[in-house]
């Protein structure tokens, strides 16, 4: 059982844990779009991140004022996993297996795009052999 304060505490670690996670895409998919564009395509990148952060922030706001309230209305010490409730876990569930579910699409998509032209993009550097290739299929 933990007090309120930890709670908030709790809470605010996962969100920035999840918000770096978050960021740290972000950035990956500027520097790779930046390398690789023109000018006109990095300021519309930097315009879209900018209006996708205020709809997320103006979303994101409204939860953790309802959740700081939730949290501080406890009279007694709560268990720790009370930082969310279970809307908030579904929330994050459905995040989680969202983001996950797009990175396997996106890689499936990828590997079956560059098995069909078995080669790579030309700033991917050199073609590389697919390592199934060389795997015997058992019946």
């Amino acid at each position: 059982m933990v007090s309120n304060r930890t709670l908030l505490g709790i809470a605010g670690f996962v969100w920035l844990a999840a918000g770096v996670n978050i960021l740290r895409i972000g950035v990956k998919a500027v520097i790779a779009v930046c390398a690789a564009s023109k000018l006109g395509r990095i300021a519309l990148m930097v315009l879209l991140a900018a209006a996708i952060f205020t709809a997320f922030h103006r979303m994101f706001s409204r939860i953790v004022q309802k959740h700081t309230a939730r949290i501080r209305g406890y009279e007694t010490r709560q268990p720790f996993w009370r930082f969310f409730d279970g809307k908030s876990y579904l929330l994050m569930i459905f995040m989680m297996s969202l983001g996950i579910g797009q990175r396997f699409a996106a890689g499936v998509l990828l590997r079956l795009f560059l098995h069909r032209s078995r080669r790579r993009p030309h700033h991917c550097g050199p073609p590389v052999p697919d390592p199934l290739d060389s795997l015997e299929l058992k019946n």
